[in-house]
């Protein structure tokens, strides 16, 4: 063993590296190791060794910076135009021992410079020996030399370079690498309004920035498995993306921090961190939620099979320390705009959820007695549930706000007979409050809520608008990722790339779209194509690689007529509704007019 050029690296800071010391063909036959020390024996960190079985962390992209500013000899700051997940390389001539310092950033200061404040409020130590998201690199003073970090990623925009001594550098000097989970592509859409198709991008941007073996909140600040930010995005994730060994392999995560008692923490994989709080059904349904999602999107029992007794044991421990049904457990509707929702309700529908695909997946594995038993408890919850918040008369959950009146109607816990009438009144609301006005949760649910409910051209509306608060708010102010919060200034807890309001970028599918699972016939083996005519698009283009093969609906204007076109792949059958006009077809491609 020999020490060599890297000195040290952290995920959280960066790179530290000396080019001085670098040992040139260490790697090479015939090198002279002489000189290098005897290896020392330690122990396997465990003795279950598996091979890695999802798809690598790669460079996806190379992005050349779109301008460099130069504020002195020996201070540069170089805009790759848009945010990243990543690491940058930088070329460069100097004397030895000159001491070059990068500093990634998402924000620039009213200066123009480098500013961290946004990312760097949870960073310990404090000292600046191993400063925040700062390659440090000492040249070696051989010619040209290139700098890359090998053993990080950053989440960034801008590179500010400090220099202990001056050097010359031009805009090419320095470049992006864009880094992830090389999850395959398998959906786009692509729409008349440029908005809608720019909200797409930069969700998909930060779901996979967030991609790193396992799904992550922010790519600077906390690098976290924060279950509630996946379990909200992930269907966004399947229809852009083949994820599922990333989500397999996330399970098995679950399955070893699960406690005996049965309680999951708040981010997985965690460090004892979690456990007491951040967590409880609203956030860490990941153990339903995202099995019953991969069973949906590919028709394929495994997940639900290898999951099941934590899930069992997860839903247990609730109903042994909630016995009335209800449960106050969790964060609550997190990054709320204005209305704070009630934190038992939102809980307590989560807890529906789980329990309600606890037992439908007890139906498919063949267990009867734990599916009768858990549709039990789900029927309680859910009688609980509307005899604690809502009020018949009035048709309206809890105090009326957004996310109470959203969650209910998304999560089906709306007599049928009342779902008119709660879905009017969350229009009338959202109207009233001129706009949005939910957290996290109800991000997952206002949308969905409204446009399955006749309300879909308020939720196009919502989806398309570009005044605070909103998705396109964040694009008309220069965003090319989701941020963490509906505001776009303040100091701290505002990460540019956030995914956990990514629920949009599903949402378009299924509204817009329209393409839907069917969920008595799931990975597609019949294709529900419900598209929404809304005023505001021209044309909506969407397509999707199922299990089956490729699923298209396009759909364009005409005239005062609506030009649908709908391929279905081999081996499938879909039904297609329109305007209420429902056909059902086999495999194939079709053109239909509507009126």
């Amino acid at each position: 063993t020999s020490d060599g050029s890297i000195i040290f690296n952290s995920i959280y800071t960066a790179e530290h590296q000396d080019a001085r010391k670098e040992n040139k063909g260490w790697n090479t036959p015939g090198f002279d190791d002489s000189k290098w020390k005897g290896v020392v024996n330690t122990s396997s960190p465990s003795q279950n060794i598996v091979s890695q079985q999802l798809h690598p962390i790669r460079y996806t992209d190379t992005i050349n910076a779109v301008s460099m500013r130069k504020f002195s000899d020996t201070v540069f700051l170089f805009d790759l135009g848009r945010n990243i997940s990543g690491v940058s390389e930088i070329k460069v001539k100097g004397n030895a021992g000159t001491v070059l310092r990068l500093v990634h950033a998402e924000r620039l200061d009213s200066n123009g410079k480098a500013y961290q404040s946004n990312i760097d409020f949870h960073y310990r130590p404090m000292d600046d020996k191993d400063p925040f998201q700062t390659d440090i690199y000492i040249l070696s003073g051989k010619g040209e030399e290139t700098f890359k970090p090998s053993f990080n990623y950053k989440g960034f925009q801008y590179v500010q370079v400090h220099s202990s001594e001056p050097v010359l550098l031009e805009k090419n000097d320095l470049k992006g690498y864009f880094m992830h989970s090389d999850v395959p592509p398998v959906g786009k859409i692509n729409s008349s309004n440029p908005l809608i198709n720019k909200i797409w991008e930069a969700t998909n941007n930060s779901y996979l920035s967030n991609l790193f073996g396992y799904p992550t909140d922010c790519p600077q600040r906390e690098k976290n498995g924060w279950t509630g930010d996946a379990h909200i995005a992930s269907e966004t994730g399947l229809y852009n993306f083949d994820a599922i060994t990333v989500y397999e392999k996330w399970m098995h995560d679950h399955k070893d921090e699960q406690q005996d008692n049965g309680v999951f923490p708040s981010i997985i994989p965690t460090n004892q961190w979690g456990y007491d709080w951040g967590n409880g059904p609203d956030w860490t349904s990941t153990i339903a939620i995202i099995p019953w999602n991969i069973y949906q999107f590919y028709g394929d029992k495994t997940i639900l099979e290898e999951t099941y007794e934590n899930l069992k044991k997860y839903v247990d421990y609730i109903d042994r320390n909630y016995p009335n049904g209800l449960t106050d457990w969790g964060l609550g509707d997190w990054i709320p705009i204005k209305s704070v929702a009630n934190k038992e309700l939102t809980s307590s529908a989560y807890y529906f959820v789980d329990t309600d695909i606890l037992s439908k997946t007890a139906g498919l594995l063949g267990k009867k007695e734990d599916e009768i038993k858990y549709r039990a408890l789900a029927n309680k919850i859910y009688d609980a549930f509307n005899a604690k918040f809502f009020d018949k008369d009035k048709g309206t959950y809890a105090s009326g706000f957004q996310t109470e009146l959203a969650v209910p109607l998304h999560w089906g816990l709306v007599p049928d007979q009342y779902k008119k009438a709660v879905a009017k009144n969350l229009y009338d609301r959202v109207v009233a409050d001129k706009g949005m006005d939910v957290g996290l949760l109800g991000s997952k649910a206002l949308l969905n809520a409204l446009s399955d409910n006749g309300y879909a051209q308020l939720a196009y509306d919502l989806a398309s608008r570009d005044t605070y608060p909103s998705w396109g708010y964040w694009i008309k102010n220069g965003a090319t990722t989701l941020f963490e919060n509906w505001r776009i200034v303040g100091n701290n807890d505002l990460s540019l790339n956030h995914i956990m309001f990514g629920e949009i970028g599903a949402w378009f599918y299924k509204a817009l779209g329209g393409i839907k699972i069917d969920p008595s016939k799931p990975g597609f083996k019949n294709v529900i194509i419900q598209p929404n005519f809304v005023k505001g698009l021209d044309h909506f283009e969407s397509s999707y690689d199922g299990p089956y093969g490729k699923i298209i609906s396009s759909w364009k204007r005409k005239g005062n007529k609506i030009e649908l076109k709908v391929a279905i792949p081999a081996n499938s059958t879909a039904t297609i509704i329109m305007n209420g006009k429902k056909v059902e077809t086999g495999s194939g491609e079709y053109v239909f007019i509507v009126p």
